[in-house]
């Protein structure tokens, strides 16, 4: 089944996706899955689930995604509320598009989702630089 819908984050502190990609390589290897963690669980889990991903922007723009697989209930050690998003390992490259920053997550429509890079429809450019398809884009040449 086709997702309607996504989750977008900022992945603060990486510097680009093969950061991020070593981090949770670390976070894989020691414990044996990927998550995220966040404060508020989303409302709309199970349309999440339903073949959702997270979108990763980094330095401004969307640039990897990976499949949602679940969340958890947890508490910190001051007691409070907090929802592990538990994700696929595989991190998928997608076009660049530039957000806005943002605080937390937010809900993506699929219809506003950019595609992955290679696939059929988001154009060749794996080779290319994010920073150089970004700006073919804005120049209407991507």
């Amino acid at each position: 089944m086709a997702a309607s819908l996504h989750l977008m984050k900022l992945s603060v502190g990486t510097d680009d996706v093969d950061d991020l990609a070593a981090f949770q390589a670390r976070r894989l290897a020691s414990h044996g899955a990927v998550w995220h963690l966040t404060r508020s669980t989303p409302k709309r889990a199970d349309e999440l689930l339903e073949g959702g991903s997270i979108y990763w922007s980094i330095k401004g723009r969307i640039q990897a995604r990976q499949r949602l697989l679940g969340f958890e209930s947890e508490s910190d050690e001051q007691a409070r509320p907090r929802c592990r998003i538990l994700l696929d390992p595989q991190l998928v490259r997608t076009a660049p598009r530039t957000v806005r920053p943002f605080q937390g997550w937010r809900y993506l429509p699929a219809a506003d989702a950019p595609g992955d890079l290679g696939a059929a429809g988001a154009g060749a450019g794996d080779e290319l630089p994010p920073e150089m398809i970004e700006e073919l884009r804005k120049l209407g040449l991507w």
